[in-house]
């Protein structure tokens, strides 16, 4: 049953959430939902391997598409793949939560991760973009009359990006980064949402998959549960990235190896300006309660269960 319909409508190079009014849910239905560079390819394996109860690798994307991208195949493609699905089916957006339709049927995870984090990640991501990539991108761009441009092309350099990110407009600067996250923390205390951090998985992925795999009703299995766990490592995810991953080159120079790049934290140390990460401390603390600022910075290991916050 629906329970919230969309109060907004997003529609740039990357997505269009008017897509989701194609979307059909099942019961048991999973929506990974995230902002860009956090830790979603990271999730999808997560919720691959509990879903399927094996750590053969599988094509991710095959499995788990991306409902409103408007660079991939049109919509018409994918929904009938989507639709012959025979397992639980697990979907990727990077929408905000309010921005697509929210049903009790359906299970919704969030993975979160420190914003400077995922900025650098977006950077290493923008600069190994092939030129077939900037012109599919291009070509939505001005295919769209709400658009009219080619995709702008930010600066390669980490100092002068995150410049560019945290004084930039739209979803994927810190602007879109914050307000994304607002969304997902506000409905943080549902039933059938669970917020996973980035740096939780890292410090704890056993634990962090064990609570994953609880909430979607899925019970462990401790005979299988360690060749799992180990397929949802960094090392195993490269490891077998020409299958997780395959036609990644298409999109980006190096294709899953330059994707999976180094999945580490604190990269923006030392890297950007100190001005801009005072104009973005000043940015997040205008937009984001102290809890969602906590949570954001240090995950549960830190801020403490985001359900149990009264912000």
């Amino acid at each position: 049953m629906l329970t919230h319909a969309p109060t907004r409508v997003v529609r740039d190079y990357n997505s269009d959430s008017r897509y989701w009014e194609q979307y059909k849910p099942r019961p048991g239905d999973i929506i990974i939902g995230t902002a860009a560079k956090v830790g979603t390819t990271w999730t999808q394996q997560i919720v691959n391997l509990l879903v399927f109860q094996s750590p053969e690798p599988r094509h991710l994307g095959r499995l788990s598409p991306w409902l409103d991208a408007r660079f991939f195949a049109p919509l018409e493609a994918i929904l009938p793949g989507l639709e012959a699905q025979e397992h639980r089916r697990f979907i990727k957006t990077h929408l905000p939560m309010d921005a697509f339709p929210l049903y009790d049927e359906v299970r919704y995870i969030h993975t979160a991760r420190d914003g400077r984090d995922a900025a650098m990640s977006h950077l290493n991501h923008l600069n190994n973009r092939t030129a077939a990539a900037w012109a599919r991108f291009d070509a939505v761009g001005l295919g769209d009359p709400a658009i009219g441009a080619p995709m702008p092309r930010p600066p390669r350099t980490a100092r002068e990006f995150f410049h560019y990110w945290v004084e930039a407009e739209g979803m994927h600067t810190a602007e879109g980064f914050l307000a994304l996250e607002r969304t997902y923390w506000d409905r943080r205390k549902a039933d059938n949402v669970v917020l996973v951090h980035y740096a939780d998985l890292k410090a704890d992925l056993d634990g962090e998959m064990r609570r994953i795999s609880a909430f979607l009703d899925i019970p462990v299995n401790e005979a299988i549960w360690p060749a799992l766990v180990e397929a949802a490592t960094f090392e195993a995810m490269k490891r077998d990235g020409d299958r997780l991953l395959a036609g990644m080159e298409m999109g980006l120079e190096g294709g899953h190896r330059s994707f999976m790049h180094k999945a580490t934290n604190g990269r923006w140390k030392g890297e950007v300006d100190e001005a801009d990460l005072a104009r973005y401390r000043a940015k997040v603390e205008a937009a984001l309660s102290p809890a969602l600022i906590a949570w954001l910075e240090g995950g549960r290991a830190i801020a403490g269960d985001p359900r149990a916050s009264p912000d």
